[in-house]
């Protein structure tokens, strides 16, 4: 069983354990819940199955819950044998034998996982015989020798026609390699030896079963998919080739060693049928030594920017908190750096200190103080202190809200000009959300809106051309009907008249919006909007809102379609 961090996720590794356990004449289930479930909930579910062996996947943010419903599950159902696998169980194992666990598989599970279920079944040998695993034998541990890594071939697809059905609305993980080049201290990749890959011949076949089933995303969770550069080619130009129009495919990547062999192939893709997610970390080049991450940052944005001008992919840039060498100043400067390219989600994160990586080693040589419990997030540094830390989890909550959600994306591109730098727009925003309490309660889309006004009415003399803004971004997220106070409508009855006879007229419908041409002028009023704005926002949007002029204009909003790169609804200019 596996508990998943959200009801989207679901788990790669017991669907693989499965399959490769599929010889065995043994009635092997999955059970999946996810950490929002009440532990009372997941222990009777699993006590009404009944197993005579059970085994959790176990990942930094669900091994506590894990350990307490194994203290139940002892209880219950006394004579069950517990597994844990996962990567939070692979390193400093020793207490969960404390815990009620019977055995650990250490590193990957397939194999093991066969070999223990076949012992536990037959009684026959020795665990002591099967690689890779640690038990206890009275008050004595013991840890058998490293398990060979397995060809990857070996390993069957996970997934058929009942699994993908049963998947629905649920991101669905892939793996064309295991393993990592490069030697990161903060990821547990780095303890592996080499990479492995699964054969071109096998990816095809793979990949043709999830273009056939028209599934909504596929994500490649390899380390870094195009370490590669032959088989990352291969794979891109044979999805171009046979796209189904529908799904997506997610990798993450090193941005820095895409050649232009690579960037001609992205380029070719149909929008949305790409998703790159690039690691940036830091641009503090100490920091990036610290950590043996070495990343050509010139290159990086270089890449990223020759991306963004193909506008048919989805970037996704990182950056970890709490790094050796990274002080408030310099992560500022990361920051800036990150945003300047304009990626479609800026994700800021928090240095993990998982069990097992080299940083947790050397937490304090580089005076990183950590909470001890999972998921082992960095409280401060010797550079950024708790209450500098603290703040920048309030500026990630604003870069969540404001611009990954693309909810005021626009409006941020604009005001970001009003302020020293980008970075301070952020902490000016996050500084007065706690101030004014926001921080204490949740907020409804409008008043996320309202709380954007507000902040930024004192920051700009620009104020016609903020509420024009707002308006855009409001109206590209939502078909609003109840308008905020600051918002006059003094056009309501102009604009309503204009978008009557606009809808009335069939070569409008053709001309704009040829996928709704089925329904009536009624319907479509209901499922578009056209708004006025007196502002040339439409061409600010397409230069950042570097600049604005005044120029009168209707936009009409089609939320029956959305932007492949942002996720907003479409939007015409009329």
């Amino acid at each position: 069983m596996a508990l998943n961090a959200k009801f989207i996720h679901s788990s790669l590794a017991l669907r693989s354990i499965k399959k490769y356990c599929g010889k065995l004449n043994i009635d092997i289930n999955i059970a999946e819940f996810t950490i929002n479930n009440s532990e009372e909930f997941i222990f009777s579910e699993i006590y009404k199955m009944k197993p005579d062996i059970l085994g959790f996947s176990c990942y930094i943010w669900n091994i506590e819950i894990i350990l307490n419903i194994i203290s139940v599950i002892k209880k219950i159902l006394p004579n069950i044998k517990i597994i844990l696998g996962g990567p939070e169980v692979s390193h400093e194992y020793e207490y969960l034998f404390q815990k009620g666990v019977d055995i650990i598989t250490i590193g990957e599970g397939e194999k093991t996982s066969f070999e223990i279920i076949s012992f536990l079944k037959d009684k026959k040998g020795n665990l002591s015989d099967i690689d890779g695993i640690a038990y206890h034998d009275g008050e004595k541990i013991i840890v058998t020798k490293e398990r060979a890594p397995l060809t990857l071939d070996d390993i069957p697809f996970v997934y058929d026609d009942f699994s993908i059905e049963e998947l629905q609305n649920k991101i669905i993980y892939y793996e064309a390699s295991r393993g990592c080049p490069y030697n990161c201290q903060y990821c547990l990749s780095s303890v592996e030896k080499g990479v492995r890959f699964l054969s071109k011949e096998r990816i095809f076949k793979d990949l043709k079963f999830f273009l056939a089933k028209k599934v909504k995303q596929v994500k490649f969770v390899d380390r870094t998919f195009n370490c590669n550069k032959k088989l990352a080619i291969d794979i891109w130009e044979f999805l171009i080739k046979n796209d189904n129009g529908t799904t997506n495919f997610h990798f993450e990547i090193s941005a820095d060693i895409l050649d232009d062999d690579m960037l001609n192939v992205l380029k070719k893709a149909r929008k949305q049928l790409f998703q790159l997610e690039i690691g940036v970390q830091s641009t503090n080049s100490k920091t990036l030594s610290s950590i043996q991450r070495k990343t050509d940052l010139t290159k990086l944005f270089k890449k990223v920017s020759i991306i963004k001008s193909f506008r048919n992919i989805h970037q996704h840039l990182d950056l970890i908190a709490g790094l050796p060498f990274e002080d408030y100043d310099s992560f500022k400067k990361s920051f800036d750096d990150v945003y300047t390219v304009y990626p479609e989600q800026l994700q800021l994160g928090f240095l993990k200190l998982l069990r097992g990586s080299g940083l947790r080693r050397d937490s304090e040589k580089y005076g990183v103080v950590y909470n001890e419990k999972p998921p082992y997030e960095v409280l401060f540094t010797e550079k950024i202190n708790f209450e500098k830390m603290t703040l920048l989890k309030y500026i990630a909550e604003m870069v969540e809200i404001y611009y990954n959600s693309g909810k005021c994306l626009n409006t941020v591109k604009f005001m970001v000009n009003f302020f020293e730098r980008p970075f301070s727009f952020f902490e000016e925003l996050a500084l007065y959300w706690i101030d004014c309490g926001y921080h204490e309660v949740s907020h409804n889309k409008m008043r996320l809106y309202n709380i954007m006004f507000e902040f930024c009415v004192s920051h700009t003399k620009d104020l016609y051309k903020l509420k024009d803004i707002l308006k855009f971004d409001m109206y590209l997220n939502d078909n609003i009907k109840n308008f905020p106070y600051w918002l006059p409508q003094n056009n309501f009855d102009e604009t309503k008249s204009f978008a009557r006879k606009f809808f009335e007229n069939p070569e409008n419908v053709k001309k704009y919006i040829p996928n709704l041409i089925s329904f009536t002028p009624k319907q479509l009023s209901r499922m578009c909007h056209i708004e006025k704005f007196d502002y040339n926002v439409f061409l600010g949007a397409q230069n950042n809102f570097s600049h604005i002029t005044k120029e009168t204009q209707y936009i009409l909003f089609d939320y029956y379609g959305k932007n492949d790169l942002s996720g907003n609804c479409l939007y015409y200019k009329l």
